[in-house]
């Protein structure tokens, strides 16, 4: 196996790893609740406080894999997730699950872009698209992974059980430090700044100049829609579904499933797509068409139509998220790379995760069709914002050691 596909391999199977711990909690939350006698709003708090590590350990994590190197930053942040992971197991208050889930949060928010770096440096820029949603994919491979161990282990062994297998992410970890080469292109930077003694990349070279500091919050903007989007079709379509069209609860679990592989295919789709037409006609397309999917999916009825219906509205408003990697490294030198794609994406799974909340609120004093506007209009907005995004916009007086960042 050459190194680009060792990069894809390594990445993927991270991001898997990740996608299985974090959808653990979505699977155990009525047992932990049960156990800890907490509320509802208590339990959700769990996932609040996950999205809080992920910033905070994307922020973290990438400014020392900028610093120090991605692959061994990238096996720090998998021990990490692993350790937080199984500690959940042995927590004995919903103050403890709080900590350890806090813990779990930042190895995961350090790995996204950590990975991405490695594969968008690994990979010529008309094959960044296509590698970056292999990545993405993985996400969805975590999701059906922890569905599979969950309706194995939770009935007979209880939660904390299925927490304990966070600590296998430990093995991926030392395999990936043994096998994985550091990054070529890191490498060359670290090279080219003890010759030229430069300023090494650093955080607030995100909002350097008046036009990387638009970029960053387009970018973030974008990331937050992204986010936003999904977290209020995968949490409440289900329920909503099974109330306005009645819906057993089976049958919005194969709406789920239909999403899902709308999704997947969406995702591998897209990353073709962008290194064919170029970043900015393939978030065009999908932007536009997300807003249209769910917009006119609320009008859908019938079994058939809810199912085909939901894998369009997945294979455009998911489809996206496999260019993320691609779209913010392409902005952003080696440098800085790390640190920009988890600064980025981090916050916009921080902000964007409280949309469920949002809708929540939304449907308590209206339907279905006025949520369905409202992710639509979220989707008009990134679309909007996406068209700001200029060639070139990071430009050498930002970064003085760059090369030119690849064009959009």
């Amino acid at each position: 196996m050459d190194y680009r596909k060792k990069t894809v391999v390594a990445s993927t199977a991270g991001l898997t790893l990740e996608g299985m711990d974090i959808m653990f909690i979505s699977f155990a939350m009525s047992m932990i609740i049960s156990e800890f006698g907490i509320d509802f709003a208590t339990g959700g708090l769990i996932s609040s406080i996950t999205n809080i590590g992920m910033l905070v350990g994307g922020i973290l994590f990438g400014i020392l894999a900028d610093k120090f190197g991605r692959v061994r930053i990238f096996t720090y942040t998998i021990l990490l997730f692993a350790l937080g992971t199984a500690l959940t197991g042995i927590a004995t208050n919903i103050e403890q699950v709080y900590l350890f889930r806090f813990i779990a949060g930042l190895g995961a928010g350090g790995e996204y872009g950590i990975g991405m770096a490695l594969v968008a440096e690994a990979w010529p820029k008309n094959k960044q698209g296509r590698a970056s949603s292999y990545v993405s994919v993985g996400a969805q491979y975590g999701v059906i992974l922890a569905a599979l161990l969950s309706a194995m282990i939770l009935p007979m062994l209880g939660w904390r059980a299925l927490f304990f297998v966070g600590v296998l992410p430990v093995i991926f970890a030392f395999i990936v430090r043994k096998n994985l080469k550091e990054s070529p292109k890191w490498l060359e930077a670290q090279k080219e700044i003890k010759v030229k003694k430069v300023e090494k990349g650093k955080l607030a070279q995100l909002f350097s100049t008046p036009k990387t500091t638009m970029t960053t919050i387009a970018l973030v903007i974008m990331a937050t829609v992204q986010i936003a989007g999904y977290n209020g079709l995968m949490i409440w379509l289900p329920s909503m579904l099974q109330q306005s069209q009645g819906l057993s609860v089976s049958s919005s679990a194969l709406w789920t499933i239909s999403t899902a592989v709308g999704m997947i295919i969406g995702m591998l789709t897209f990353g073709r797509f962008m290194d064919r037409f170029g970043a900015k006609r393939a978030y065009g397309t999908f932007l536009l068409a997300s807003a249209a999917a769910v917009f006119f999916y609320s009008f859908a009825t019938g079994s058939a139509g809810l199912l085909i219906g939901g894998a369009i509205v997945g294979f455009f408003s998911n489809g996206m998220f496999a260019g993320y990697g691609a779209l913010i490294s392409s902005f952003y030198p080696v440098q800085i790379r790390s640190t920009a794609t988890n600064t980025i994406f981090n916050f916009g799974r921080a902000v964007g995760g409280l949309s469920p909340i949002l809708v929540g609120y939304i449907l308590q004093s209206s339907n279905m069709t006025v949520v369905m506007i409202y992710l639509a209009a979220l989707y008009c907005l990134s679309f909007m914002v996406m068209l700001t995004l200029n060639n070139r916009v990071a430009s050498r007086n930002t970064i003085k050691i760059m090369q030119p960042v690849e064009k959009f």
